[in-house]
């Protein structure tokens, strides 16, 4: 029996597996030793960063985003290096168009190929300036039609959306799911919709939250789509993706054709097995399905930021409460697609309302600006007109109604971020993360560094620098541990002020 066609892979395990299971919190030091058999794995490309790493890596991490995207590029030869882009270079506040643009440049410049264009409400004018702005970079282009589930998202919905962007003309389009919101039989009739109406290739990504991604990946493939996203344990399933492990023994056992290095993959699931074992932190595992996860919609990177976040303020008993008010206030909203900025819009009102006990008596600017109509006609058209009186009435809306985002050149932001000789790359770290986060990420205390070199006819050039504030002994085990499963590492030097470790093979 002939194959019935081969079927391919785009990793997600460091940027949709790190942010929808560990809050995006996966240090450099477990992300760079393994690009190199990432990129052998045989992947079209792996997804590195978003927008919100950024933040996160210098407010929180004290990390280089630039870094980390360099020495991944520097490591990977046959894998493109993919990025998550929004409406503007940040997805939760209005940003200058010139800053926007000038994100997109620096992640060309320092190695980024490709983005994956996300837009909240689908909206073909915003689409369209995105692919615009990439082509003239020269980035390629990944557009994506994200599912939701309500009243007004029909199949004439999707129907019209499919049409809208093949016209956009990207390089790709992705059917995403980011909430885990698709039935085994909603994805064979929509991703059939979808091949009717475009010639080009077609991506399909979706969680597992009701524990039914594996299964809508299979009738992904079998409705025609070849190119499948997937995460590698302990990173996938949960509200993650699914495991590029499963879908790839079921697509076999269709009958269709893979090529991945599994071996390769082993290697690097064991080093960040080993890291969260150390660590405590939670474990990728297939979820029971759960019928409430269709009324709440939370997606999958939300879902580990809700639990953080609510831990952090003495109120992860109120998850429960959060989420059924989640199903109200998106009602209230229009019915958003739950995806980034929109789902955390909603969940942030919705913690405001449980928190002071009556809603919308607390408002977040967000909410605000939503009504009014600044993240769109279309989004402040189908706000429920009670619920926005209510709001307008507000001291707080009636200062904002008025405001309009500014649109600052590149010569005035540089003026707040650093002056007129910094670098773009900083004026970009600056502006994500604030003028003082980045003084301390650029002044870190003293910190042990790891040098990987690679024997070569008897030379050994320097591969990479690792840089992390704070190692402790659990970490350098799974370092240690990462780079022994390394068949052609030829020596490793570790050094910090109190110790010195060298491995030869």
């Amino acid at each position: 029996m002939g194959s019935l066609g081969e079927v391919f892979f785009v990793d997600t395990t460091f940027r949709d597996g790190n942010a929808s299971l560990w809050a995006g919190g996966l240090p450099n030091s477990q992300i760079l030793p393994y690009i190199e058999d990432l990129d052998a794995v045989g992947y079209q490309s792996y997804e590195l960063v978003a927008t919100a790493f950024f933040k996160k890596m210098i407010r929180e991490m004290g990390e280089d985003p630039w870094y980390r995207i360099r020495q991944a590029a520097q490591l990977s030869k046959r894998t493109k290096l993919r990025a998550i882009v929004g409406r503007s270079a940040s997805s939760f506040e209005f940003m200058p168009a010139s800053i926007s643009y000038l994100y997109l440049e620096r992640l060309f410049a320092n190695g980024i190929q490709e983005v994956r264009i996300s837009d909240s409400s689908n909206t073909a004018k915003y689409w369209q300036q995105r692919v615009s702005d990439c082509k003239k970079i020269g980035l390629g282009t990944v557009l994506n039609i994200i599912y939701t589930v309500s009243p007004v998202h029909s199949d004439a919905y999707f129907e019209r959306k499919i049409k809208e962007a093949h016209l956009v003309g990207p390089d790709r389009i992705c059917f995403k799911d980011p909430g885990g919101l698709l039935t085994p039989e909603r994805t064979a009739a929509l991703c059939a919709l979808f091949l009717k109406h475009t010639h080009l290739p077609i991506e399909f990504h979706t969680h597992c939250n009701t524990g039914l991604g594996p299964l809508c990946a299979m009738e992904a493939i079998k409705a025609g789509v070849r190119i499948i996203n997937t995460a590698m344990p302990p990173l996938s399933n949960g509200s993650s993706n699914p495991s590029v492990l499963n879908v790839l023994e079921n697509a076999r056992s269709l009958g269709y054709t893979t090529d991945l290095d599994l071996s390769r993959v082993g290697r690097i699931s064991e080093g960040l097995l080993a890291y969260a074992k150390s660590k405590g932190l939670t474990i990728g595992a297939p979820l029971e399905y759960r019928e409430s996860h269709f009324t709440h919609q939370v997606p999958g990177g939300m879902i580990s930021n809700l639990r953080h976040q609510l831990s952090q303020m003495n109120m992860i008993d109120r998850l429960d409460a959060v989420l059924d008010e989640i199903v109200q206030v998106r009602k209230d909203f229009g019915y958003p697609i739950m995806v980034t900025p929109y789902s955390q819009f909603v969940g942030v009102q919705a913690t405001l309302n449980v928190m002071s006990g009556q809603r919308y008596k607390e408002l977040s600017d967000q909410t605000i600006q939503y009504a009014i109509g600044l993240w769109g006609e279309t989004e402040s058209q189908a706000f429920d007109a009670n619920v926005k009186d209510m709001i307008f009435s507000s001291s707080k809306a009636k200062k904002l109604i008025n405001w309009t985002p500014p649109e600052l050149s590149l010569g005035e932001i540089r003026e707040k971020f650093g002056g007129p000789s910094v670098s773009d790359d900083e004026l970009i770290l600056r502006y994500l993360g604030g003028n003082e986060q980045f003084e301390r990420l650029n002044n870190p205390p003293a910190q042990p560094s790891f040098g990987f070199n690679r024997s070569t006819n008897g030379s050994t050039p320097s591969l990479a620098t690792l840089k992390e504030r704070s190692l402790g002994k659990a970490e350098v085990l799974s370092l240690v541990h990462a780079l022994s499963q390394k068949g052609d590492l030829g020596k490793v030097s570790i050094t910090s002020s109190d110790m010195n470790l060298y491995l030869s093979h």
